[in-house]
């Protein structure tokens, strides 16, 4: 039975709530012994969400993998142990029962502005805030004068409930940790967000205790709710006991050896027929992120014209906070493994009285929006608005769905009336000319550009455009932190454009040409457009340029389209637009699916294979990288990316209830976090079905583990290795392949479970 709407329970709350703070008469006095056992809950509870993947929210969908917290066993085995723990369809039906409470008010304390009666006193935190109102929800202690009791004089710290509940319970010492894990387990997509607030977000006011309150809530309502919970525990050991891992693995190795043969061969055969390099300077050299997506546009680009291109993640190096001055909104565009260090304002390049303007639209259309939000979502307004808008709405969802182009090209035009906007230009006062120096420096070195320069040299950032898409950054740049690559790519042009930094990159071996200008771009993955930020720019002749990015742009729809399975007649470009505007369209793009390998290694070894869009591209030359720096930084930052990323679309596939989200058809957005199938089941978390398979019973994706391929001798690849443990345990564990074509001997190595290398 699905789960009660908060709301309707909040009404009340609302009018009978005496909010002062709780009196708790609670006869447990804080002693030196409850001080040892409360150090003991916070180890056991840091054990028990070792096993739990954090799940970022909507706004910026990052991926993951689900089995993270079992990465540190080989791959086989963790197959088994995340079946056993996340794979289970009977439930006891008690914990079922537990857990549409638990999601009734997680949906409540957590909501980011869907609801519109917020739940009260949420600044105490999600332990404190929760037992002030679960006495007056019947459904949990279905008004049983004793439980209420219960609640009224549980502890106020959440590490003394955790305790007092075993106790109670009765759960064996020795079984505490797994008890803790299977409160977790049970219910793993709240967890996953709590883990992602706990970890990721905990920063932020009230985020640093969510996990040890998340689990101190799910221990009260278990021992409200079913006391003979430690039944849970052999419930547990049973299935460990007869389960199997539901994925064959032999499947995915027999695949991933056919996948690995072919690609080894196509490398290798490169390596042997490379001639050198061309020392003819490029008409423009084109720097894309290393997303998958970037391969088969690079290729069609390069068989445009005298173009050359490089791989680099998508932030380019800069881990920064962008701030709009118009809206004042501020996100992280970096990896979400860094920090970001600086803040960046985006200025708007227009006069004060146009900003004022601006500043001015934005807030009416937040009015707006906010007043449509609260008729939309109130209790008896969505009548009222329903009768008074029915008919247009009716009509223009009819419109939008027979002529989507035109219908969002009206859209645009009425929202630039009412919300007006300019062009921006990062501000870098908030970075110092050694920051920069640094930057520039080690964003050129990285990707192997130091010389030869271009007359232009263009750094494309990606973003995806879809409509009515609540996974829509999930296929934005997951090196920008979910968001669109582009605001970075402005901020590494401006500072590469300043004579003063290329001044000061010379005394360092890095000779720019004056004649060079470097260019912001941003690379539409839905549509396959370039959008050039840098137009003005005097002395340059860009018209060429412009031809042949469209005629790269039709050729790449053309081979996006027949991916996706489309019938297009003449313009590819046309059809592919219509995707990305249409608001019923299911599956706007294939995002990463299919992506299968990372190699590291100059252009050159690759620009001659039809790689198909599954390999993540790096650009790196080993030459330049005496010290092995630049390569332990690929390898333990854009492959570990990479390697969230390939796990989340393998894991999705193979099982799309368990780690994926189920058809998009069936799926509700809850509390703007996440979505949720029907109205009641647990926080969904990784991929939706269309973005995975072809039809509901024919997957798209072919489910591999990521195989890495590096162009260095295989020392400087040991030197990361043995430098970092996230590396030992990925290799080391089967997680991801990795090869060596080592150029002392132009021969491929693969590494062994040992961490050895053998000749292939």
């Amino acid at each position: 039975m699905p789960a009660s709407p908060p709301q309707a329970l909040l009404q009340p709350i609302a009018i009978n709530i005496n909010f002062r703070e709780r009196v708790v008469k609670n006869p447990l006095k804080i002693t030196k012994q409850n001080h040892q056992e409360n150090q003991n809950i916070e180890e056991l509870s840091k054990a028990a969400w070792k096993n739990m993947a954090p799940f970022w929210p909507l706004e910026n969908l990052i991926a993951c993998n689900p089995l993270q917290g079992f990465e540190n066993l080989p791959f086989e085995e963790a197959l088994k142990m995340a079946s056993t723990y996340f794979e289970q369809e009977n439930l006891p039906k008690e914990i079922e029962e537990i857990n549409r409470q638990t999601i009734k008010w997680c949906q409540a304390f957590f909501d980011q502005g869907q609801a519109t009666i917020k739940m009260p006193n949420r600044h105490l935190g999600f332990y404190e805030s929760l037992l002030q109102i679960i006495k007056f929800d019947s459904k949990i202690h279905k008004n049983s004068a004793d439980k209420i009791k219960q609640i009224e004089l549980m502890p106020h710290s959440a590490e003394e409930a955790i305790n007092h509940c075993l106790k109670e319970l009765k759960i064996a010492q020795d079984e505490h940790e797994e008890f803790l894990t299977l409160m977790l387990t049970t219910l793993p997509g709240w967890a996953s967000y709590v883990k992602y607030l706990g970890e990721w977000k905990c920063d932020e006011k009230n985020h640093h205790d969510a996990q040890i309150e998340y689990l101190a809530i799910r221990l009260v309502m278990t021992l409200l709710m079913w006391p003979k919970a430690k039944n849970l525990i052999a419930w547990h050991k049973k299935n460990l006991a007869e389960t199997k891992a539901k994925t064959e693995i032999s499947e995915i190795e027999k695949s991933e050896k056919t996948y690995q043969k072919d690609l080894l061969q196509k490398l290798l055969n490169s390596s042997k027929s490379a001639s050198e390099k061309n020392i003819k300077i490029p008409d423009a050299q084109f720097v894309f992120c290393i997303d998958v997506r970037s391969e088969p546009m690079r290729r069609a680009l390069e068989s445009k014209g005298n173009y050359e291109t490089f791989g680099f993640a998508g932030f380019f190096g800069i881990p920064v906070k962008i701030r709009n001055e118009v809206t004042n909104d501020s996100y992280s565009s970096c990896p979400v493994l860094l920090k970001p260090k600086h803040e960046v304002i985006e200025k708007t390049l227009c006069s004060d009285l146009q900003l004022q303007n601006e500043i001015d639209g934005f807030k009416r259309f937040g009015t707006a929006k906010k007043l449509y939000q609260s008729l939309k979502y109130g209790f008896t307004t969505p009548f009222i608005l329903a009768e008074s808008i029915g008919i247009w709405s009716g009509g223009w969802m009819t419109f939008h769905s027979l002529a989507p182009k035109t219908a969002n090209k009206l859209k645009q035009n009425l929202n630039d009336l009412v919300r007006p906007t300019s062009k921006t230009s990062p501000s870098l006062e908030n970075l110092s000319f050694e920051d920069q120096l640094s930057y520039a420096k080690g964003a050129l070195i990285t990707m192997g550009l130091t010389s030869n320069f271009a007359p232009i040299v263009v750094l494309c950032g990606h973003g995806s455009t879809t409509e009515n898409n609540a996974y829509a950054t999930a296929l934005d740049c997951g090196a920008c932190g979910g968001r669109h690559g582009g605001a970075n790519a402005k901020i590494l042009a401006k500072i590469l454009n300043n004579r003063k930094v290329t001044q000061g990159l010379a005394h360092q071996g890095i000779l720019i040409p004056i004649t060079t200008k470097f260019i912001a771009a941003q690379h539409n993955t839905t549509t396959d457009d370039i959008e050039l930020y840098a137009e003005e720019e005097e002395g340059l002749d860009l018209e060429k340029l412009k031809l042949d990015l469209k005629a790269a742009q039709q050729s790449n729809s053309k081979w996006r389209s027949i991916k996706m399975g489309d019938n297009f007649s003449k313009n590819s470009v046309s059809h592919v637009e219509k995707r990305s505007v249409n608001w019923a369209e299911t599956r706007p793009e294939w995002g990463l699916a299919r992506n299968s390998s990372f190699i590291v290694a100059k252009r050159d070894l690759t620009k001659n294979i039809d790689l198909d869009g599954r390999s993540f591209l790096h650009s790196y030359d080993w030459q330049m990288d005496e010290d092995g720096s630049a390569l332990n930084l690929i390898l333990v930052a854009p492959m570990v990316v990479a390697q969230w990323i390939n796990s989340q679309y393998l894991f999705s596939t193979i099982n799309n209830i368990a780690y994926g989200s189920g058809s998009k058809i069936t799926q509700n957005i809850v509390g703007k976090i996440g979505v949720m199938q029907g109205n009641g089941s647990d926080l969904m978390h990784g991929l939706p079905l269309q973005s995975v398979f072809s039809k509901d019973n024919e997957s798209y994706h072919q489910p591999l583990r990521l195989t890495t391929f590096v162009h260095a001798p295989t020392d400087l690849i040991d030197q990361a290795i043995h430098k970092n443990e996230i590396l030992q345990k990925l290799f080391g564990n089967s997680w991801v392949h990795i090869f060596c074509l080592d150029p002392r001997n132009d021969k491929i190595h693969s590494l062994q479970n040992d961490l050895t290398w053998k000749e292939c």
